[in-house]
């Protein structure tokens, strides 16, 4: 059915690397659920249905964790025994830290600006252009391999946590005022 040794890229027939097409990836997932969707053995032994339910939550974690870029990033470090503990590893470049306090502070004054949707809608371009530009140094670091571009990889990782993170709160803050308006 399923052979749970293979790593996720290898379980989904894609090459181990950063750049993944997104598209092929979930069309194989799709094809791949087919396959061992619970449904299909719901008049299956014990055994089938369990190894089914298994194979599913594993395509399942697999496909989360390859479409996005940080779960991507932090997956291809651990192939490489590298684990990032994403609630105690942290980056320790100052400047950047200096620069997220600024941006949380900004996010923080967003709700009572003039006009803050577009205050939001400014400082969300400056994060999405950030998280790019990380995204970029990140697939050039892992694709590179070796241990001095590994160890920057898992910086700029830290880094891109903080900025999702920091979106994920700018994406709030618009729900909240969305809600408000009505």
């Amino acid at each position: 059915m399923l052979d749970f040794s293979k790593n996720y890229f290898e379980l989904f027939g894609l090459p181990v690397g950063f750049v993944v097409d997104a598209g092929e990836l979930a069309s194989r997932y799709r094809e791949l659920q087919r396959v061992v969707h619970p449904d299909r053995y719901a008049n299956g032994s014990d055994h089938e249905r369990r190894v089914s339910m298994q194979a599913a939550t594993r395509i399942n974690e697999a496909f989360q964790v390859l479409k996005e870029p940080i779960g991507r990033g932090r997956y291809l470090l651990s192939l490489h025994g590298i684990d990032i503990d994403a609630d105690k590893d942290t980056t320790t470049d100052a400047a950047f830290l200096m620069q997220q306090l600024e941006l949380r502070e900004e996010l923080e004054s967003a709700r009572s600006q003039a006009d803050p949707y577009r205050a939001l809608g400014d400082l969300m371009a400056r994060i999405i252009a950030s998280q790019k530009r990380l995204t970029g140094q990140l697939a050039l670091q892992l694709e590179a391999g070796t241990a001095e571009q590994l160890e920057l990889a898992r910086e700029t990782l830290r880094k891109m946590q903080f900025l999702q993170k920091l979106r994920d709160e700018a994406e709030q803050l618009e729900a909240e005022l969305d809600e408000e308006a009505l």
